[in-house]
């Protein structure tokens, strides 16, 4: 039986690709893990391998097709013995099962993990007794989302329901649970709340401007997620700022020893080279394990407290902003954080991160000071509770014993999460990262 393969979620937040390449072409063989296509994300280029052996029966989305939904049907493999008549043959082609699975759920997602482990409960029934076949996975999800799994079509084995299907349901509004009767009214009243302010439509713009003198540029994808999750930021966190003053000479003299120090290949290349970045990252991630009040993530039923610091670094590339991600950073050397990040920037800016490289971290830092600004307060990019805003260093007059002084000073802003960051603890976690800024030699046991 022919076997669909549709567009693939590779992150829990994507919710259409763009179809960048095909790998293979009407006609080709394919086996197991070989890989078919390109899907291009808001965030990332990611190859899409194959679950099963056949032969390509037909391609139904062209390369270069833009906004491809989820889920949505993009070819059809042929099993073996099986030719182009069976694409017209009557029976419907079970879907192949997409590759997303092996995805990680953002930090967000994994904090409520505990509580999704939970029994799915016994199989359901219909409203006339007969019961629902379906995947314990696929009850738990339904659940979780508010679904009547017995109003779920299923296109596993004989009916079964499994985990596609809830997610096509989540999908496209279907499937939906009645809400009890008395809830109604509470539900509808909490409505207009609910809903996010609009800004202005693009019509209403465009009549404060004279026609032929501007262009549209549409939005892209990454333009829209930014947009969407700022937006979510600014209205459900309460943002607290907190700034401090860190000299750097000691820091900046301790840079040039290590990278005069580090080993070179036959070539002569050093094997690290060191940038303030790098040792801010290591500043901010021991600073979190030794404020592990401050290493925290806000849900509504508990305080997610995180066991390292993973810290996400912003990364400028065309159109926007990706973060990726230095994990257990409080235990890696500093050469080790700087050639990952090294790595990461450019294949970031390239678009070839994997969702795991930038999906989730317990916090970040947004580095403008090569850029000459003195300082400036970031926003927290959920379900981080701080976020790390460094300027730039510049010579600055200090007082020294009753004296004046030069000194090259940066300024840091650290953005916080009132509900679970609030200003005393952002003061700690400031003043223990300006105690690794101004005893750098402290990063290195």
């Amino acid at each position: 039986m022919p076997i669909n393969i549709t567009m693939p979620a590779l992150s829990p937040t994507m919710e259409e690709g763009n179809m960048a390449k095909w790998h293979v072409k009407e006609g080709d063989k394919v086996s197991a893990g070989d890989v078919i296509a390109e899907i291009e994300t808001d965030k990332a280029t990611m190859e899409v391998e194959a679950v099963d052996e056949g032969t390509v029966g037909k391609i139904v989305i062209p390369e270069g097709t833009a906004s491809v939904k989820v889920n949505e049907l993009i070819a059809i493999l042929l099993e073996d013995g099986e030719d182009a008549s069976a694409l017209s043959g009557g029976a419907a082609p079970k879907a192949e099962a997409a590759p997303a699975a092996a995805v990680p759920a953002p930090a967000a997602a994994q904090s409520a993990a505990p509580a999704a482990a939970a029994p799915a409960g016994p199989a359901p029934v219909t409203a006339s007794g007969d019961r629902v076949f379906s995947s314990p996975l696929a009850r738990r999800l339904a659940k979780q989302a508010g679904l009547d799994i017995a109003a779920i079509s299923g296109t596993g084995p004989k009916g079964r329901v499994v985990k596609s299907d809830v997610e096509k349901a989540i999908a496209s509004g279907t499937g939906k649970a009645a809400a009890p009767a008395a809830e109604a009214p509470k539900a509808a009243a909490a409505a207009p709340a609910a809903a996010a302010p609009a800004g202005p439509s693009k019509d209403q713009v465009l009549k404060l401007f004279e026609e032929g003198s501007y262009e549209l540029e549409p939005h892209d994808g990454m333009r829209k997620t930014i947009a969407k999750r700022l937006t979510e930021s600014k209205q459900t966190i309460p943002h607290f700022y907190v700034s401090v003053d860190c000299e750097l000479d000691a820091l900046l003299a301790l840079r040039v020893q290590l990278n005069d120090a580090a080993p070179k290949d036959k070539d002569g290349k050093p094997a690290y080279k060191l940038s303030v970045n790098d040792m801010t990252i290591k500043a901010l991630a021991l600073a979190l394990r030794d404020v592990p009040d401050a290493n925290v993530s806000w849900t509504d039923d508990a305080m997610v407290k995180h066991k390292h610091a993973d810290v996400g670094v912003a990364v400028s590339i065309p159109g926007g902003l990706i973060t990726p991600i230095i994990r257990k950073a409080e235990a890696k050397a500093l050469s080790v954080i700087s050639n990952e990040m090294k790595d990461m920037g450019a294949r970031a800016k390239s678009k070839k991160l994997k969702p795991e490289e930038y999906q989730g971290g317990t916090t970040a830092v947004s580095n403008m000071g090569m850029m000459g600004v003195k300082n400036f307060a970031a926003v927290v990019n959920p379900p981080h509770a701080t976020i790390l805003a460094v300027g730039a260093g510049e010579k600055r007059p200090v007082v020294r014993n009753d004296a004046l002084a030069i000194a090259t000073v940066m300024t840091v802003t650290l953005s916080t999460d009132h509900r679970c960051v609030d200003g005393a603890l952002g003061a700690e976690l400031l003043q223990a990262f300006k105690g690794y800024i101004e005893n750098p030699m402290s990063m290195l046991v």
